[in-house]
């Protein structure tokens, strides 16, 4: 069975993401069974997920995925590298995908893998080393840093944003010698983080800002049926929309609690970014105006979301394993099933279905495991309905759609 790959959030699905499946399909064949690795009840841009993972995963399979394999928490809140590198290791770790599947501004696989050979370089590192002293920016200092080592073109590349994931998974691929290959479909409709655009592909943070808005009949009515379904069903069970507000007051309990060394273990880069948010954390009553306190030109508001994130959650960058140690699975169907069934043979890791599979892993394996429980713990404090008990991930296993399926 042919398999691709695709890297999501469905933060929330959209029809841009459907059209992706349907393109992926129609270059690949329709027999392909598309394997989805989805962030769990936290994304990477340093946000709690609009809907808990099971319910986005199952409104994967509604439209067209055959498989959802959930990407571990440690790399769902990272860097686009480390978002890339976490997802493109559980596609490997499967043994079935054949092919990456994204989109991009450009819809040019061979010019993005061209910039992502580039940035792999020693060359490029020595360049980057020298620019990134005097530049306001680090992806300023990266394209800079470029030149030279690709056309003016492929340099451009690096300023848009599906551009800059595909390059990161492409990276990915190289780097961890995957033999998997990229395929990506030209981005059409709204900007990534762009506002509602007119007859086109809404954007996720377009139809979230919608729900925030409380403009609820709008966004439901842009997206697909299954995660209209889906959103409907969590918000009559009090579980939805799951904003990073509704935890506002303990996040800043968190951080106020925390120590200026506990800050500095979570600046991977040594840059002092970490003071500015303690000193922010101290004074700031609301979590707007503490970023807005440490924010500087320099970073991204992405990276203080994250390092906000990862304080409330409680994680440090020693419990992020060097290889994903397992394989979760969220949702599937019948061909998704069938494709478990070969991937108990040919996977890398550990293949989970049950949450009582995780007491026969190894001991570094369990303290992920229990990484993801205690997050998702936290995740349940942002219902808008304060019903749910803890300990859910124990309790809760994949969604299987379809007829008698031997999962």
């Amino acid at each position: 069975m042919q398999a691709a790959g695709i890297i999501v959030e469905y933060n929330p699905l959209h029809s841009g993401h459907l059209r992706l499946l349907e393109a992926g399909r129609a270059l690949l064949g329709q027999d392909t069974a598309m394997v989805c690795v989805m962030s769990g009840n936290f994304v990477q841009r340093g946000d709690f997920a609009l809907l808990r993972k099971h319910a986005r995963a199952r409104a994967a399979v509604e439209s067209g995925a055959d498989l959802v394999l959930e990407l571990p928490l440690p790399w769902a809140v990272s860097s686009a590298e480390g978002f890339a590198a976490g997802g493109i290791q559980v596609l490997a770790a499967t043994g079935q995908v054949d092919h990456l599947l994204f989109g991009s501004e450009c819809g040019d696989a061979a010019a993005l893998e061209r910039v992502a050979a580039a940035l792999l370089e020693p060359a490029f590192r020595d360049h980057f080393r020298r620019e990134l002293p005097g530049a306001v920016r680090f992806a300023a200092a990266r394209q800079r840093a470029l030149a030279g080592l690709v056309s003016p073109a492929d340099a451009a590349l690096l300023e848009s944003p599906n551009n800059i994931l595909g390059i990161e998974y492409c990276k990915a691929l190289l780097g961890q010698k995957a033999p998997i290959r990229p395929v990506t479909i030209r981005r059409e409709g709204s900007a990534h983080d762009g506002a509602l655009a007119p007859d086109t592909h809404p954007s996720a943070s377009g139809l979230r800002a919608l729900l925030q808005q409380g403009r609820r009949a709008e966004a439901l009515a842009l997206l697909p049926p299954a995660m209209a379904r889906a959103y409907e069903a969590e918000e009559a069970a009090g579980r939805a929309p799951v904003f990073w507000d509704n935890c506002e007051r303990a996040i800043l309990a968190r951080l106020r609690s925390m120590t200026a060394a506990d800050f500095a273990a979570l600046d991977g880069g040594n840059e002092g970014l970490w003071n500015r948010l303690y000193d922010a954390a101290r004074t700031a009553a609301d979590l707007r105006s503490l970023l807005a306190a440490a924010k500087t030109k320099r970073h991204a508001m992405a990276r203080l979301r994250r390092m906000v994130l990862w304080a409330y959650l409680g994680l440090t960058p020693a419990d992020v394993p060097e290889q994903v140690p397992y394989l979760r699975v969220l949702a599937a169907n019948d061909t998704g099933c069938r494709l478990l069934a070969e991937m108990r043979k040919t996977s890398a890791v550990p293949v989970l279905t049950k949450p009582a599979q995780v007491r026969r892993l190894d001991p570094k394996a369990r303290r992920l495991f229990e990484l993801e429980v205690r997050a998702t713990d936290l995740y349940t404090l942002a219902y808008p309905r304060l019903s749910a008990a803890g300990g859910t991930e124990w309790r809760e296993g994949p969604v299987i759609l379809g007829g008698p399926a031997p999962c």
